[in-house]
């Protein structure tokens, strides 16, 4: 079994997809006006209108912007580096600054336009790095 994707509902497709074009620098691939993924090298995040709802059963089998238990996590060689990039753009978002957590990342947190919290993280101990190599 492989996981492959994450999607996303919103109510605001444009606006999440040139967010998340945005903080990772990645173009998103447009299927429909209501479908969008951005393709990383080990996942896909996929961006879908509540229009798509209707595909999976109606409207209420999803709602947008109503995420609190899920932290979509971009691991990023310079975590620093990528909060100096992001400040301005993230500046009424940031949940947390750069901070090194217990397991060894040192992680920025922030929300997206919908409110899904968000990642970035840098391995920075040796375990920790060691785990992320694949030298465990």
């Amino acid at each position: 079994m492989n996981l492959v994707s994450i999607r996303i509902i919103t109510a605001h497709i444009e606006s999440m997809i040139s967010f998340y074009e945005q903080i990772t620098g990645i173009a998103a691939l447009h299927y429909t006006p209501d479908f969008a993924e951005l393709k990383t090298a080990t996942t896909t995040l996929a961006i879908g209108s509540t229009r798509t709802l209707q595909f999976f059963g109606g409207e209420s089998v999803a709602q947008p912007a109503e995420n609190r238990s899920a932290i979509i996590e971009f691991l990023v060689d310079d975590v620093d580096k990528e909060f100096d990039r992001l400040r301005t753009v993230l500046s009424s978002h940031i949940v947390q600054e750069p901070t090194t957590m217990p397991w060894g990342n040192k992680s920025l947190l922030f929300r997206d336009p919908d409110g899904n919290l968000v990642n970035y993280f840098t391995p920075v101990t040796k375990e920790s790095v060691e785990k992320f190599t694949g030298k465990q």
